[in-house]
């Protein structure tokens, strides 16, 4: 299977950067973030997709418990605490491990080992039936009935909390998908399709221009750009652009 995306998450520094390393050491494993605090990790999750959060119990504000609670579609979770008496309480919110501080990469290697497992049995490219791809075209499922849509037709895809709108060619108005944006992200090819926004996913070829104020599509559309998206899309500009 390809890497496993993951954050980590804790309030303190040097196991922070601890988990840095770890995750390093483990080749099946790609560290997307590291973040503080509970609510830096949602706007993370908010802006990019993630597979597993390595995240630290104990932490002000809200506690990681707290934090994978309020989401409503969370990632796969290992806790790291220093307290073994939240155990209980972290098996109880679906976590594929607890990791009790201070943990050797010895440990940590046998919970990654564990959510590596645990993805493959239920890889995520496979919970979410409401989209399809199929040679050149995708299927979305919409007011009870199965759309198919060419890949090459759509200008972008909007997300929307639970839903996403797709805008294609032909269309007067957008398919609504009771899906994750994640989920499109996924089926659409990579090479032709970039997330550039925590709310959206545009068709590279379908750019007219690239400015300040945003990214214009062919049909007049503005797109704003996400500062976590900005250097992939700045690279792949100078990838592509003469002058």
């Amino acid at each position: 299977m390809n890497k496993i995306r993951v954050i980590a998450v804790d309030d303190e520094p040097l196991a922070l950067r601890q988990l840095e390393m770890y995750i390093a050491k483990v080749p099946f494993l790609e560290l997307t973030a590291a973040c503080r605090s509970a609510l830096e990790a949602r706007r993370v999750l908010e802006e990019k997709p993630a597979d597993a959060m390595f995240l630290d119990i104990n932490m002000p504000d809200i506690s990681g418990l707290e934090f994978v609670r309020t989401l409503q579609d969370p990632p796969l979770v290992v806790f790291t605490t220093a307290y073994s008496d939240y155990a209980v309480q972290g098996f109880r919110v679906n976590a594929v491990d607890y990791l009790l501080k201070p943990f050797s990469l010895a440990d940590f290697m046998a919970s990654a080992e564990r959510l590596r497992q645990r993805l493959e049995v239920n890889p995520a490219a496979a919970e979410t039936p409401a989209v399809a791809l199929q040679d050149d075209a995708i299927f979305f499922k919409a007011d009870y009935r199965t759309v198919r849509v060419r890949v090459a037709d759509i200008r972008y895809v909007e997300g929307m909390s639970e839903y996403v709108k797709v805008w294609y060619e032909g269309a007067t108005v957008p398919l609504l998908v009771l899906t994750r944006l994640k989920a499109v992200q996924e089926r659409l090819p990579a090479d032709r399709f970039m997330r550039v926004h925590r709310s959206y996913i545009i068709n590279l070829s379908r750019i007219r221009e690239a400015g300040r104020d945003g990214i214009t599509l062919d049909d007049g559309t503005t797109v704003p750009v996400g500062d976590l998206y900005k250097q992939e899309f700045k690279d792949y500009l100078a990838r592509t652009s003469l002058g």
